[in-house]
């Protein structure tokens, strides 16, 4: 598909984000609909490689901008959304900046995680330049919200490997949670897994076990992150996993192709394939609400 048709089907679909409503169950992926259901707590989108050139996508600025728009046409916003890592391909300043500006239409505030894609071949405050921590803080950081406690976790850096936290972030992590009450829901985002969903990809996290039995004493925990551009979803205890579409391009599910990376899916199942999460928080326990493009 020429990208002008592309960007063609695509302006199509997106006049029709805020009309369509597919009833699918949880986990399952819907057409985008800015009308029904409940108010959201937050958004998570994930992945969006801006500056990406291939065939997989021929314009993720444009799908991005898609997800932003059915974002914003939610009749009650969002309290925040948080985008987690990936959001540029290469780390260059051009991307960072187009990615800031799009990130930056959003009407609900922004949490904005790196990914290795974020740190590859760049400066390291490369990414802290465009996207800075709250108060001018260390990478990661927590805060209370709505009855919950909310971590932001960085576990790249600089290789595209498995993840990995460190000593510093995990003694920074024993602290922040040594006086959260163990009946506190919490809420973890990470760029890569933290437990080990398919580590022959890097698909894990190195130190990961470290911070899952730092939040294994907590009655209701979610982690969410990005990295693998699919939804799976896994339980550990009382920690639930899931990880969220891309904005840009799907990849392979675990094992099924030689190695990881973008998947070239025909035009209306790529825009099935990539998309936004909503997520609310009923007594504690995450509701996942995961919506497509297409």
């Amino acid at each position: 598909m020429r990208r002008d048709d592309f960007l063609s089907h695509l302006a199509w679909t997106g006049a029709g984000i805020a009309y369509a409503m597919s009833p699918h169950g949880l986990f399952t992926g819907r057409a985008v609909g800015a009308t029904g259901g409940d108010a959201p707590l937050f958004v998570q989108i994930s992945d969006s490689h801006i500056g990406f050139h291939q065939a997989a996508n021929p314009d993720v600025t444009a799908t991005l901008r898609a997800s932003v728009d059915a974002i914003n046409a939610l009749p009650v916003q969002p309290r925040f959304v948080v985008h987690t890592g990936d959001v540029t391909h290469l780390a260059k300043s051009e991307q960072f900046d187009t990615a800031k500006q799009l990130l930056g239409t959003l009407r609900a505030r922004t949490v904005v995680l790196p990914g290795e894609h974020d740190t590859i071949g760049a400066k390291p405050n490369a990414f802290a330049s465009f996207f800075a921590p709250p108060k001018g803080g260390a990478s990661w950081y927590s805060w209370d919200e709505a009855g919950a406690h909310f971590v932001a976790l960085v576990n790249v850096f600089d290789f595209e490997k498995m993840g990995l936290l460190g000593s510093e972030q995990l003694a920074w992590l024993e602290r922040d949670l040594r006086g959260v009450p163990t009946t506190t829901p919490v809420v973890a985002f990470a760029h890569v897994p933290l437990y080990a969903l398919y580590p022959e990809w890097g698909w894990t996290t190195e130190d990961g076990a470290k911070a899952l039995a730092l939040l294994a004493r907590f009655d209701r925990v979610t982690v969410l992150n990005g990295h693998i551009h699919q939804v799976i979803t896994h339980v550990e205890g009382n920690i639930r996993f899931a990880t969220a579409a891309a904005t840009a391009y799907p990849q392979p599910a675990p094992g099924t192709a030689p190695k990881p990376g973008p998947l070239t899916l025909p035009h209306d199942d790529l825009l099935r394939a990539i998309g936004y999460r909503r997520v609310t928080l009923n007594d504690g326990v995450a509701d996942l609400d995961d919506r497509k493009l297409g």
